[in-house]
């Protein structure tokens, strides 16, 4: 296997069916996860070591519902930074716990973050940290027909 942070490692079908066990329960053992895939315990142990190694797996985590933390509104922004202000803007979002996801990207706006707030006041004042140094187009979330999830798990070459 090589390594991902440095190029594209083979993942044979076995790693594959990990992945995808791991991805919907991150809480199996490694017991029930040699039952799912057919192998002895200390094989998928030393696969998930090298898995983990090779950046294939990031880390486990739990998912917990913004919700139960009192977070009721989730929201994407649009961020045009001002000329020569995209460093400064980029840092300010980092700072900004309430920004969940943010992604540069092309066209018109250069970064579109996911934020998660209490309200709207809430939402009101995490913009107005942004706006000295952007434009920003805010969209609340109503809902999430699709929630975050991986694409398909293929073999390479397919």
């Amino acid at each position: 296997m090589k390594d991902l942070r440095y190029g594209i490692a083979a993942l044979d079908s076995i790693d594959l069916a990990l992945l995808q066990a791991l991805s919907s329960e991150a809480r199996l053992s490694i017991a029930a996860l040699a039952r799912r895939v057919g192998l002895s315990a200390p094989s998928v142990s030393e696969r998930l070591k090298r898995l983990e190694e090779s950046g294939a797996i990031e880390g486990y985590a739990a998912q917990i519902n913004p919700r139960a933390l009192g977070y009721q509104l989730a929201a994407w922004l649009r961020i045009r930074p001002i000329p020569g202000q995209l460093p400064k803007v980029a840092e300010i979002v980092r700072s900004l716990p309430q920004i969940v996801s943010c992604d540069r990207i092309t066209g018109e706006d250069c970064f579109i973050a996911r934020a998660l707030v209490r309200s709207v006041q809430d939402l009101e004042s995490l913009i107005d940290k942004i706006i000295p140094y952007a434009t920003t187009n805010t969209s609340i979330i109503q809902s999430s027909p699709v929630e975050p999830r991986l694409p398909p798990f293929v073999t390479a070459g397919k």
